[in-house]
């Protein structure tokens, strides 16, 4: 390859690329969060739209530390199944708030980085809020394209600690790294919101507490609302090819 060019494995395609620079040439398109109030589960009533919200309620469910999301697939850590994997049984659980489009008319390729902009509050100082792009096939099969995750504490940056205060709306950034991949026709463009992906990332315990060495007992449960209004626009950010 020439020194200004970059190669990169674009997904769904299944095909090798190349560009002058990363990432390539793309347009970022917002992807906002709607419901009426109940995105728990994918049985729930959450969706994803090029469309700003307008008044609607947020959404809520408890994450316990004592029983978190379980990891099903995504980057590679000893002792678990990495990769894609079928995301249908975690997308049953109260506690992951899922967003999906309608089955796509024609294809929309990403490439570049992808992020979630999140307005959310909890009832505790300290809690995580996770998030996860799903592309979701005809037949059904939830396939796990980019995960991210951010701790409310560091929310503003690793070199100091910005507690939260509960029931106040707090606006987070969720980086899920930089992808290459196309949604093809007839599939659905799907966000899970959470607050565990465990043990790829480890289990915040919702207090003051350093998660890595607190105790049991430090260890609570915490109420989550998850924002999506004319004030808060929540929203997924997809690098779409120009």
């Amino acid at each position: 390859l020439p020194e200004n060019k970059v190669r990169y494995f674009h997904m769904g395609e299944n095909v090798w690329k190349e560009a002058n620079s990363w990432p390539p040439p793309h347009n970022v398109v917002r992807y906002y969060l709607h419901s009426a109030g109940q995105a728990n589960s994918r049985m729930g009533d959450g969706a994803l739209t090029t469309t700003s919200p307008g008044t609607e309620p947020p959404d809520s469910y408890v994450y316990d530390p004592f029983d978190p999301v379980p990891t099903a697939g995504g980057r590679s850590m000893i002792g678990l199944t990495t990769g894609v994997e079928n995301q249908a049984t975690v997308e049953e659980r109260q506690d992951v708030l899922v967003y999906t489009t309608p089955r796509l008319a024609e294809p929309v390729s990403i490439t570049g980085p992808v992020s979630v902009t999140l307005h959310a509050g909890s009832n505790a100082p300290d809690t995580d809020f996770t998030a996860k792009l799903v592309d979701v096939e005809p037949d059904g099969y939830c396939a796990n394209i980019a995960e991210g995750i951010v701790r409310a504490r560091y929310r503003n940056g690793c070199d100091r600690e910005e507690f939260i205060k509960p029931g106040e709306v707090t606006k987070f950034h969720i980086d899920l790294c930089d992808m290459a991949h196309t949604f093809k026709p007839n599939h659905r463009i799907r966000l899970e919101i959470s607050s565990s992906n465990f043990p790829r990332f480890d289990r915040n315990l919702n207090s003051r507490v350093t998660p890595g060495l607190g105790r049991a007992e430090d260890a609570q449960k915490a109420v989550q609302q998850v924002y999506h209004n004319a004030p808060y626009t929540s929203h997924l950010s997809l690098p779409v090819e120009a």
